[in-house]
């Protein structure tokens, strides 16, 4: 439910963000009759509607999309939601959870109150909270990088958050910087169209679609990897780092290997450094890095084969992937004019930016500090980070688990008269 009264008043809870995370903790919340609001900058759940391109599909199975109370329940677990698709599962889970929601209100500042509590100030007035979840994502502010500046003004530059179609980008060839999830799947979204395709490579992992008979999700479900808390992992809060595998779920899923497209046309670089006299410069990494993407994709599948054979499983026999195609030499440089190169979809990433949170909880690096979504601020929390205890706490598959253990939290420090009327 969209509240469209000022933001001002108090609340034992406000919680920003009206994505799928700020959505399941509002639901936790009702259900135990903690009062709260939720503020959206924008409208719930935009960024499924507003940043996905027209062919986006899930890139995980749809089993895993288990929101509070709200799991998947078509008729194809196994396969991969397309973007219509997503959202009107959304939609049903909006309707389903019904949340004290307050869109279009952006969150300025948070800060403690010198009675105690949050002093909460938005864009549509302020309002104070008891505690208060910061729901809003890890993904902000899109990446685009200062050498775009001095590129020729005829060439069209957009960050992947604004990539629809192939039909939308000017004539000519296309270059696509970054191979990460985004990255690689706009490459293969353009390559498949007929468009020529120059992508810039970096040093994003890969992982298989299908090994010996299932899908690797699987697999690795039944292998409890993604039950494995954040500080069991052996890179512990460094995996928060890493670069997303590429793999697509798109006509019922199937690898990406950037070395297939190299066969079919696409031009692939090493990372984009520079450029300068109306040249391109790239890396001397195409080698490295994709030979670094395919050891990760037959490591995941080895620690599978080591699952089976530990579990006397019948299934089928597996291989090592060998690669299908090998650059001759390392490519540096690229004449921008005479490549023929008439856009360019940057897909380099999301910054986050926590600015408005006016509390000593981050890092070094401006990520918060946080121990489980906990933070060393009493009644501060965060929700729906990547890798906040397992690798779903940013997905579908882990948000809901994550949710209910913060609202216990919540809950047990609530104050006496928080229960809504």
């Amino acid at each position: 439910m969209s509240i469209h009264a000022p933001a001002e008043g108090h609340f034992s809870v406000a919680i920003v963000g009206g994505g799928q995370a700020g959505l399941s903790m509002s639901y936790c919340l009702k259900q135990a009759g903690i009062d709260h609001v939720v503020l959206e900058k924008r409208t719930v759940t935009h960024t499924w509607r507003e940043q996905r391109w027209d062919a986006f599909c899930l890139v995980t199975p749809n089993w895993q999309c288990a929101l509070p109370d709200y799991p998947y329940r078509g008729t194809d677990p196994h396969g991969f939601m397309k973007k219509d698709e997503i959202v009107a599962w959304l939609d049903g889970f909006v309707r389903h959870v019904d949340a004290p929601v307050r869109e279009g209100v952006a969150v300025t500042r948070v800060a403690r109150r010198p009675q105690g509590g949050f002093l909460v100030q938005t864009s549509d007035g302020a309002l104070s909270a008891d505690q208060v979840v910061v729901a809003s994502g890890g993904y902000h502010t899109p990446i685009m990088p200062r050498m775009a500046e001095r590129l020729p003004a005829h060439i069209a530059q957009i960050q992947s958050s604004e990539y629809r179609n192939p039909d939308a980008l000017p004539e000519g060839a296309v270059l696509v910087v970054g191979s990460g999830q985004s990255g690689a799947q706009i490459a293969e979204d353009l390559h498949l169209a007929g468009r020529k395709v120059v992508l810039a490579v970096g040093e994003a992992p890969r992982c298989a679609r299908f090994y010996r008979g299932r899908d690797v999700v699987d697999w690795l479900a039944d292998m409890k990897y993604y039950d494995m808390p954040v500080e069991e992992h052996p890179l512990r809060e460094g995996v928060r780092d890493n670069t997303n595998h590429y793999v697509t779920g798109r006509d019922g899923g199937r690898d990406i290997d950037l070395r297939k497209f190299a066969r079919e046309g696409m031009e692939l670089y090493g990372a984009l450094e520079d450029y300068a006299d109306g040249m391109l410069r790239f890396a001397p990494n195409l080698c490295a890095n994709l030979d670094s993407a395919d050891d990760t994709y037959n490591r995941i599948n080895a620690s599978i084969d080591r699952f089976i054979a530990q579990q006397g499983i019948d299934a089928p026999p597996g291989a090592p992937y060998r690669p299908l195609w090998a650059p001759q030499a390392e490519r540096e440089l690229l004449d921008l004019a005479a490549s023929g190169i008439g856009s360019i979809v940057w897909c380099i990433g999301f910054r986050p930016d926590f600015s408005w949170i006016d509390l000593p909880v981050f890092n070094g690096r401006g990520y918060p500090g946080h121990v489980r979504g906990i933070t060393a601020q009493s009644g501060l929390y965060f929700l729906g980070l990547p890798w906040l205890h397992t690798w779903g706490s940013g997905r579908f598959s882990g948000i809901a688990r994550d949710a209910v253990y913060l609202a216990d939290r919540i809950i047990a420090q609530a104050k006496p008269d928080a229960r809504a009327a």
